[in-house]
C-alpha cells in the first residue's frame, strides 16, 4: 500500500478523513509520535499496518509541551515535518495528524489531566516529575480524537508503554496497545530522535548503554543480582557516560520477589547522559532460566 498521506491539521479535518473508514467498519491503527521520524518509527508504522490490514493507519506528529519540564529540550526538539511526511508516504500511512498546540490544548494547559499513579513516580518519573502526566494526557486526547482500534508504541520507552497499558486497563479504553520491538543501530544503540544531538565521539560512547544491558542478559540465568553486577561492571569500563539509573525490575516495572523462581520475566532499564543528551534503553531478562530459553528470540 502506498500513496501520499492526507494531512489533517485540525480536529474537524481529522474527523472528516476518518469518517469513511468508520462508516465502512474498517480497522483504524494509530502511531503517536513527536516527529523527527526514523527507522524505529517506520517499524511502528509497519506493525500498525500488519495489525489493521486494509484499514486506516494514522500517524500523529505533535511535539507535546505538557510532557517537557523546565530546562528540558522542548525548544530544540527537532521538527522535521517535510522529511517526516516522506517517511509516512514510503510506509503507506493513510492520514497524518499534525496539529498545532492550540488545536490540541485550546485555551492553554488543560484543567483535567491523567494522573499516572505510583508507576509515574519512579525511574523516568522521579527524574522528570510531571512528564508522564503530560504523556498520558496527550495519549488520552489522541485516543479520543482518533478512536483507534490499535495503537502502537515502541518498547524503547518501556515505562511509557507500561503506563499507557495501565491507563487503558484502568479507564476501560477500547484500544489494543501493541508494544513493538526496539530498533537498533548496528552497534546496538537504540534509535532515538535525540541521537542526532550526539557528536561523533559521543555517539561511540553511547554504544556503552547497549553493551551494559547485554552484559546483564548474558548472565540472566544466575538471577537479578548477578545480572545487575555484570551490567555495572560493563558500565564502569565505559567513558563519557553519566549514569542516572540502572535497575532490574519485574516485567511490569515492579519490585522482584526476594526469591525469584526460575524463568521469571524481568526487565533491565538504564538512563544516562552522554554529553548533554539524555538517553534511555532497556531489555528483557528471563531470570534463572537455561541459556537455551532465549534461542530464537530477539
Amino acid at each position: 500500500m502506498s500513496g501520499t498521506p492526507t494531512v489533517a491539521a485540525t480536529r474537524a479535518e481529522l474527523a472528516a478523513l476518518l469518517a469513511p473508514a468508520r462508516a465502512a467498519g474498517r480497522t483504524v491503527g494509530l502511531v503517536p509520535t513527536m516527529g523527527a521520524l526514523h527507522d524505529g518509527h517506520a517499524s511502528l508504522i509497519q506493525t500498525a499496518r500488519e495489525r489493521v490490514g486494509d484499514g486506516q493507519v494514522v500517524v500523529s506528529i505533535f511535539v507535546n509541551p505538557l510532557q517537557f519540564g523546565a530546562g528540558e529540550d522542548l525548544d530544540r526538539y527537532p521538527r522535521t515535518l517535510e522529511d517526516d511526511l516522506k517517511i509516512c508516504e514510503r510506509e503507506g500511512v493513510d492520514i497524518v495528524f499534525a496539529p498545532s498546540v492550540d488545536e490540541v490544548y485550546p485555551g492553554g494547559d488543560p484543567q483535567v489531566t491523567v494522573k499516572p499513579g505510583p508507576l509515574g513516580k519512579v525511574l523516568e518519573g522521579r527524574t522528570r516529575p510531571g512528564h508522564f502526566r503530560g504523556v498520558l494526557t496527550v495519549v488520552a486526547k489522541l485516543f479520543g480524537l482518533v478512536r483507534p482500534d490499535v495503537a502502537v508504541f515502541g518498547q524503547k520507552d518501556y515505562q511509557q508503554l507500561a503506563l499507557i497499558r495501565r491507563m487503558v486497563l484502568d479507564l476501560n479504553l477500547a484500544v489494543d496497545v501493541v508494544g513493538a520491538e526496539t530498533v537498533r543501530e548496528q552497534d546496538g544503540l537504540a534509535l532515538s530522535s535525540r541521537n542526532r544531538y550526539l557528536d561523533e565521539e559521543q555517539r561511540q560512547q553511547a554504544a556503552a548503554l547497549n553493551r551494559t544491558l547485554r552484559a546483564a542478559q548474558e548472565v540472566e540465568r544466575y538471577g537479578p543480582d548477578v545480572a545487575l553486577d555484570s551490567a555495572r561492571a560493563e558500565l564502569r569500563a565505559a567513558d563519557g557516560v553519566d549514569l542516572d539509573y540502572l535497575v532490574v525490575t519485574d516485567a511490569d516495572l515492579g519490585v522482584l520477589p526476594a526469591v525469584v523462581p526460575p524463568g521469571t520475566e524481568a526487565r533491565i532499564l538504564i538512563a544516562a547522559r552522554v554529553g548533554s543528551t539524555r538517553l534511555i534503553d532497556n531489555m528483557p531478562l528471563v531470570l534463572g532460566a537455561p541459556v537455551a530459553s532465549r534461542e530464537g528470540t530477539s
